[in-house]
């Protein structure tokens, strides 16, 4: 689509821009934020749905949660596992019981509800209730998963909390550093109820001041907050975080081409050919005003298959693997990333990740592709078989690439674009034969990944979206739990993903890298492999 068509649009189009970056600076000054080289600005696109932990499924929730919340543990950059609330723990012999020592100077942010001090020390307790909270089944959190490992926990004290596990899980550390486990206070949380989601109430590095819904989001500098940088100054440098909601990506880099946000995440078709080259490079006009930062992201790009579908296409693995074989992922990258990411021609399991194996993949073979759909009209008698792919507007352009591709081999495919909340449900419930999707790494370990075949994690309850049932990779996932050797491990992994691939159960199409784009005056953001956005070391000069 492009930006403008006519005078008419176009002097609308900026009417529209300036009209509400004057609301922007009035929502931000009506918010006593006077330091606006302090405030970090953004915009989120795909809108966000919730300030509650427990709730925060998708990547703009758990941006939004990582500024407000803390858990007992943490992530740096690299991944490694670091003290967070919890400044210390232990692990039995036997691997099932886990002691945490809590520090003794974090507060929640300040409250009414507190009393005079309007705010107190975080203990063990709170803990104990965050985790009872997130496994109530009343509540229905999304994110009560993560506990399912677990058998009993336990406050011995204000600084003693003690975990138990059912069964030896060497991921289990990982698990506890995800916002869903983040420590919240029972008093807060229980007075708004449901409305927890829009009051929320933390120990992070900022805390809630204003949310207009689908408008403006903001959040203050937490001036109590407990962590200091290596020279002793404490966190965040920044006196406020603003985000906006604009939904249209070419607005939204319009605004940032112009200075009004500071930061762009990932890549979008509407935009990336201005700011890159074919190559991948930032693009001459930009290197002045512009960083960009790449690395490595945790994140498989898919096309999944729901096999209780009653279409025979589905149901088909002849099919479903001469679109594996079917198109050039290779050429994909270039023309519709600017050669940023890796083409997925191994398994589900991203490059970075023990168990992933090149070998085990689709290669383009587009004669082979041809050969197999030929011989399911053949089977099956349908002469002319067709597929509809569904699909969110961000990732027309790869799916109108793959139906070209298909066509040449005799397969129909038709592409249904919704909305993401809308083929998230969708895709959850069944209701899509073929759909495209993304598994971004929870923890640092390829069970993560695994889990979406497992038979017992059948959508809606569980990830499965594909309603993929196999007794031996069953089986290896369970055997899984019980081997710590990293080694033998990573040997099952594989093997899993193997089956997957086998079967033919999903196309992946691309590992992605994280991208992102900032203004020259921001520094210390940095990038991480499972693309968390951590504001508390970000500077605007």
């Amino acid at each position: 689509m492009k930006l403008v068509k006519t005078n008419t649009t176009y002097l609308t189009f900026f009417l529209f821009v300036a009209c509400f970056y004057m609301l922007l600076n009035s929502c931000t000054n009506n918010t006593s934020i006077n330091k606006d080289h302090l405030v970090f600005r953004y915009n989120e696109h795909a809108n966000i749905n919730t300030l509650d932990p427990a709730f925060s499924r998708t990547l703009q929730d758990t941006w939004v949660s990582n500024q407000l919340f803390n858990g007992l543990v943490q992530l740096d950059s690299d991944l490694n596992i670091l003290p967070c609330i919890a400044k210390n723990w232990t692990i039995s012999d036997d691997g099932l019981h886990y002691s945490f020592t809590l520090r003794d100077d974090v507060y929640f942010h300040k409250h009414e509800l507190f009393g005079k001090d309007s705010t107190r020390i975080v203990v063990a307790e709170d803990f104990k209730y965050s985790f009872n909270r997130l496994r109530d089944e009343k509540i229905a959190a999304p994110g009560n998963w993560v506990l399912k490992k677990v058998n009993d926990f336990e406050a011995v004290n204000d600084t003693l909390f003690k975990i138990e596990l059912k069964q030896p899980f060497p991921a289990f550390i990982g698990l506890l550093s995800m916002k869903y486990c983040s420590v919240i206070p029972k008093e807060i949380a229980e007075h708004y109820g449901n409305d927890f989601r829009s009051h929320p109430i933390g120990t992070g590095p900022f805390q809630f001041k204003r949310w207009e819904e689908n408008i403006k989001l903001v959040f203050r500098k937490n001036n109590n907050y407990f962590e200091k940088d290596s020279n002793g100054i404490p966190l965040p440098y920044l006196e406020a975080v603003a985000i906006t909601f604009l939904p249209d990506k070419q607005s939204e880099f319009l605004q940032f081409a112009q200075g009004n946000i500071d930061f762009l995440n990932s890549l979008d078709a509407s935009y990336k050919d201005e700011l890159l080259t074919a190559d991948g490079q930032l693009r001459n006009t930009y290197k002045e005003t512009i960083n960009m930062i790449q690395g490595p992201y945790l994140n498989s790009e898919y096309l999944g298959f729901y096999l209780d579908s009653k279409t025979p296409e589905i149901q088909s693995e002849l099919i479903r693997k001469a679109i594996n074989y079917g198109f050039d992922r290779k050429k994909m990258m270039i023309y519709l990333r600017n050669d940023i990411g890796n083409p997925a021609n191994g398994g589900f399991i991203p490059k970075g990740l023990p168990g992933h194996n090149e070998s085990i993949g689709f290669s383009y073979q587009p004669e082979k592709a041809k050969q197999l759909v030929e011989q399911f009209k053949k089977e099956s008698g349908i002469s002319k078989p067709e597929i509809t792919l569904t699909t969110t507007s961000n990732y027309l352009s790869f799916c109108e690439f793959i139906q070209r591709e298909l066509g040449k081999t005799g397969l129909i495919i038709k592409v249904d674009v919704m909305p993401e909340a809308t083929l998230r449900t969708a895709r959850s419930n069944g209701k899509v034969d073929m759909f495209r999707s993304s598994w971004i790494a929870d923890y640092l370990d390829a069970e993560n990944y695994l889990s979406i075949f497992y038979s017992k994690n059948f959508a809606p309850n569980g990830s499965n979206y594909f309603h993929f049932k196999n007794a031996q990779f069953d089986s290896l996932y369970n055997k899984a739990f019980t081997i710590t050797n990293i080694e033998e491990r990573k040997h099952i992994y594989t093997t899993m993903d193997s089956i997957a691939m086998q079967n033919a159960i999903m196309v992946p199409l691309y590992y992605d890298e994280v991208v992102r784009f900032t203004r020259k005056n921001v520094s210390g953001l940095g990038i991480n492999p499972i693309n968390l956005l951590d504001l508390r070391r970000v500077k605007k000069n």
